[in-house]
């Protein structure tokens, strides 16, 4: 039976279709601002909103990308998403599935020990005080190691483990494995929309974190990581200018350097950080939405 369309119905369809395509384009405006101020020409970018190139260059790119201690910035922040997602994700993946064994020795305390974490918290001081005194302030290690394991991220591994059946695991010891080997043979391969859950939030937190950085490690240029020098060139830009347009960076041209304004280093160093997270997500996101709909049946 064929249902032919009234045309109240067409007239709805058209309006809800504008309204969604109007927020949709509210959403993605502001990304793709970025994009259309970084790769136009200076000058003509600061005339005003638009919605297309004007004048079509890399001079902002290439400005921003010969700033002292950016490339190191980078490549900080790439290791400490890609170490420190790998030994989060490890983590909460093996304390959730220990969790979800009855049998495990003192199972009760240690899970209580846990989630507890996420309603109570030692502050600022106690917990510089610590990482202080296990030599972690001025060191790498402090963006990665405090962060392995995350009670809400190991809760939700715990439920998805749960709910596998048992039959599995108790198959495969009838064979003689053991809890590593089930738990590396069959629990992972079973678990990935979870593991990619999690993954996903450990990549967002570690990519975007920069107070860490600002609180432990401020005393170490080195160490710098991409976020922290987006905070530091929202606050400085103007200075960065200037110091560009001085000379300070080598081998750029004085009537050159005078088109690379505050607003320029800003925006294409946003457009840096924000670029890695959009690259990803869409590969993770069938994982994602399929890992929070287990996860959702059963707290």
């Amino acid at each position: 039976m064929i249902h032919r369309k009234t045309p109240g119905t067409v007239a709805a369809n058209v309006v809800i279709y504008f309204l969604l395509g109007f927020f949709a384009l509210l959403c993605l405006y502001p990304f793709w601002y970025l994009v259309i101020f970084t790769f136009s020409d200076p000058g003509e970018a600061l005339k005003g909103v638009s919605f297309w190139f004007r004048g079509f260059s890399f001079y902002n790119v290439e400005q921003v990308l010969r700033l002292q201690g950016i490339d190191r910035a980078l490549l900080n922040s790439v290791l400490r998403t890609v170490l420190g997602t790998g030994i989060t994700v490890f983590c909460c993946t093996f304390l959730g599935y220990l969790f979800s064994k009855q049998e495990m020795p003192g199972r009760r305390f240690f899970y209580r020990a846990v989630i507890i974490t996420m309603y109570v918290s030692g502050g600022l001081i106690p917990t510089y005080l610590i990482y202080r005194s296990y030599g972690l302030t001025n060191n790498f290690l402090v963006y990665i190691l405090p962060g392995a394991v995350s009670a809400y991220n190991m809760i939700l591994v715990k439920t998805f483990v749960e709910q596998l059946p048992p039959a599995l695991e108790e198959a495969a010891m009838i064979d003689g494995a053991s809890y590593l080997r089930v738990f590396f043979q069959v629990i992972i391969p079973l678990s990935i929309p979870i593991i990619a859950t999690i993954a996903i939030f450990s990549a967002v937190g570690q990519w975007n974190s920069w107070f860490d950085n600002h609180i432990y490690n401020t005393n170490s240029p080195p160490l710098m990581t991409l976020q922290y020098q987006l905070y530091k060139f929202l606050n400085e830009a103007q200075r960065l200018a200037a110091l560009l347009k001085e000379g300070n960076i080598k081998d750029v041209e004085a009537a050159v350097t005078q088109q690379l304004t505050p607003k320029g280093v800003r925006v294409t160093t946003t457009l840096f950080a924000a670029v890695p997270i959009f690259l990803v997500y869409p590969f993770m996101q069938r994982y994602f939405i399929k890992g929070i709909m287990v996860g959702a049946v059963k707290g």
